[in-house]
């Protein structure tokens, strides 16, 4: 945990307490300056979400687009990854809500209910109809994040289409806009501790202590997500791959140790790479697929952002249909792809913010929920690394043989994407 984190949780811990224990006649009084300073940080951190999105979105694709076009193997990898996002996310849209139906969030939790106001949603007709915007400048302006996705989506494989100069040129800007929504985050994330602190103070002054546990409920209903998540992968190693459980988790194992460890799955690489063998699979695939799924692929953050947002509908008591719960997952996973190599306190809004939005959940506690986001985030990369794992499994016994200009061609890619956040 750097020192940002424990200062952001920290705040989060003196807020609710101040707010809980400040005696009734002064509260008014405190909460007339805190809540202010709440909304304007709380404002500050929203305004970069929709530009933010936009560019993370359209270069992601763009580059996930580029590495499919390198022979065989990597297009494989792709496919797999990309229906292993969506099943993992709808798994979570349905795990979530089952959960909350046997466990449902403490009652102190309608107190929090006054911190943010619901999306208005278009009915059913309008709002499926509204997917493809006839207008994407006002789609952004609306803050409409469906649309926006789709959008994005689409620019992001036609840029992968053009000419490469008129490529670099349109990628450079775009990548030019997101880096400078991410040094403007940087700044707004550099006053968190006192944003999340009169926020805290707001929530502890209106719930009391109560609102502690309605965080411990959220985090063993976010870690239970994630370990289903995991789970599901080590199914589809064992299915789809061919090989017996026993067998996956032993090789899988180091590579686990290091991720929970160091919260990275980048970090966790070497190991993953160090396993193909036990995987039964050539080091020449595992050097293809793993560096692939390290750039483009998040599978239990992915699903843990859906139950964030289903958690948060929950709170607030938002009903959600099967067909929003389908559609926040697919943002999930096009906005999961777009959004590895971030540093995980700039991740955690801009991914779960699109999908509250496209959901129509309020997005103001998520503040406080990144405040203690570390111990999720272990479960979340235990997941991935897990679910990299597998698909490297599944990917490498159907494709044994992998010339080596392949690895030649798409690890350049790969670098640049990294290199570019």
């Amino acid at each position: 945990m750097n020192r940002r984190s424990i200062a952001i949780l920290l705040a989060l811990v003196l807020g609710l307490a101040a707010g809980a224990l400040v005696d009734a006649d002064l509260a008014p009084g405190v909460l007339a300056v805190t809540r202010p300073i709440a909304r304007l940080w709380l404002d500050a951190l929203t305004m970069t979400v929709v530009p933010l999105v936009f560019a993370l979105v359209v270069t992601g694709i763009a580059g996930a687009a580029d590495s499919a076009g390198t022979g065989r193997t990597a297009p494989l990898a792709l496919a797999w990854f990309a229906g292993t996002l969506v099943g993992m996310c709808l798994l979570a849209a349905a795990f979530t809500t089952l959960a909350l139906q046997f466990w449902p969030v403490p009652t102190g939790a309608r107190l929090l209910q006054g911190s943010g106001a619901a999306v208005s949603l278009a009915p059913a007709a309008d709002w499926f109809a509204g997917i493809i915007p006839t207008n994407p400048v006002k789609a952004a302006a609306d803050t409409a994040m469906v649309p926006l996705v789709v959008f994005a989506l689409a620019m992001g494989f036609g840029a992968a289409r053009i000419a490469p100069a008129s490529r670099a040129a349109l990628l450079g800007a775009i990548r030019g806009l997101g880096e400078t929504m991410l040094v403007i985050v940087g700044w707004v994330l550099w006053l968190a501790p006192l944003g999340v602190f009169a926020l805290a103070f707001g929530v502890g002054a209106t719930a009391g202590l109560g609102a502690a546990g309605v965080l411990v409920h959220y985090l063993a209903i976010i870690i239970a997500t994630c370990l289903a998540a995991t789970l599901l992968a080590i199914g589809l190693a064992v299915i789809a791959g061919r090989i017996a459980p026993a067998a996956f988790l032993r090789a899988a194992l180091p590579a686990q140790i290091v991720a929970m460890s160091t919260q990275s799955s980048l970090a966790a690489l070497p190991a993953m790479v160090d396993s193909a063998p036990a995987l039964g699979i050539g080091r020449d695939s595992a050097g293809i697929v793993l560096p692939l799924a390290v750039s483009v692929f998040r599978a239990a953050s992915a699903a843990a952002n859906v139950a964030v947002a289903v958690y948060l509908a929950a709170v607030h008591g938002v009903e959600l249909g099967v067909g929003v719960l389908v559609m926040g997952a697919l943002v999930a996973a096009a906005v999961s792809v777009a959004a590895v190599g971030l540093p995980a306190q700039v991740s955690y809004f801009a991914v779960v913010g699109p999908v509250c939005l496209a959901m129509g959940v309020p997005t103001a506690l998520l503040p406080l929920l990144l405040a203690i986001e570390t111990l999720p985030d272990m479960f979340r990369t235990l997941g991935n690394v897990t679910a990299d794992l597998a698909v490297t499994r599944i990917v490498g016994r159907r494709l044994p043989q992998v010339a080596a200009v392949e690895a030649d061609a798409v690890v350049p890619i790969l670098a640049q994407r990294r290199a570019n956040g």
